[in-house]
């Protein structure tokens, strides 16, 4: 792996972090006239169709082989179930907030990685995912007025893609990345093959035109995103993926127009003071 090109490692990681907006966004705004499961549906066979195209094994058999069928299955599945909660979630809340739930992931990875990785955590670790979750009570507010029940769809699924992450970090050591990625796609348009008949209805050229769109966009994002970690280090690119948060606001606010309030925003800035304190501990003690 060359990680000497740092420029162009964050250059990736913020494109990627762009389009993962833009791809929730429209998802957000898809789930106005057609099921969730629908959308994702048109997603994941996309991706999985893409994926074909732009790897261009020598036979399908290639892409399915792993030593860990098990836990393949499992992070397909926390991959349909994150998204499944999260574009419901998004359904009936902002944007920015939504993706700022979501970006307390990375301390429920470091919390559970003692139990799950047999990896030791500092302190300052503990510390930091108590400062995120803190940050998440700012913008979920139960038992506040403001507070909407679906928001923990939105905590769900951080929780979900959690155990999507750790599982991947096992597998990085048996299983080739693109053996991964087509698997959990390849899962995900099954589970949602099943559940399509309860819930299909037949697009316009129009919108099945910008489900098309969503697939290849995640797609691209995700090829972007590894491309990122091929050009620099992950404590190098850490701190950029936060830009996500400001592109959901952005595009929230322009075409949702949604503006997250004053205890909202404290409570974003709170949880990326959180994320950003984990990986500068992990840079130290590199």
């Amino acid at each position: 792996m060359n990680t000497d090109h740092p420029q162009k490692g964050i250059l990736f990681i913020c494109a990627a972090v762009f389009l993962f907006a833009s791809s929730d966004a429209l998802s957000k705004y898809l789930t106005n006239f057609y099921p969730v499961v629908m959308v994702l549906w048109v997603r994941y066979v996309v991706h999985v169709s893409l994926m074909l195209v732009v790897l261009r094994p020598p036979s399908f058999k290639t892409l399915i082989v792993t030593q860990n069928r098990k836990l393949q299955i499992i992070r397909g599945l926390c991959m349909v179930n994150t998204n499944l909660m999260f574009i419901s979630a998004l359904h009936f809340i902002p944007l920015a907030e939504g993706t700022a739930i979501i970006y307390l992931s990375p301390l429920l990875v470091t919390s559970m990685s003692g139990p799950l990785l047999g990896e030791r955590i500092a302190r300052l670790q503990w510390i930091a995912v108590a400062i995120g979750f803190i940050g998440v009570l700012f913008i979920v507010r139960p038992g506040g007025s403001m507070f909407h029940p679906v928001a923990l769809l939105a905590l769900g699924a951080a929780l979900s893609f959690s155990v999507y992450q750790i599982i991947t970090r096992k597998l990085n050591h048996t299983d080739r990345s693109s053996t991964t990625n087509f698997i959990s796609g390849l899962i995900s348009a099954l589970v949602t093959s099943v559940l399509l008949p309860f819930f299909w209805k037949t697009p316009t050229l129009y919108f099945a035109l910008l489900m098309v769109l969503l697939g290849i966009s995640a797609l691209v994002s995700h090829l972007w995103m590894t491309k990122a970690y091929q050009h620099a280090k992950p404590s190098t690119l850490a701190p950029f993926s936060y830009t996500q948060l400001l592109f959901a606001g952005l595009i929230g606010y322009v075409f949702f127009n949604q503006i997250p309030d004053f205890i909202g925003l404290v409570g974003m800035l709170v949880i990326v003071a959180g994320g950003l304190l984990v990986f500068s501990k992990v840079s130290y003690k590199k």
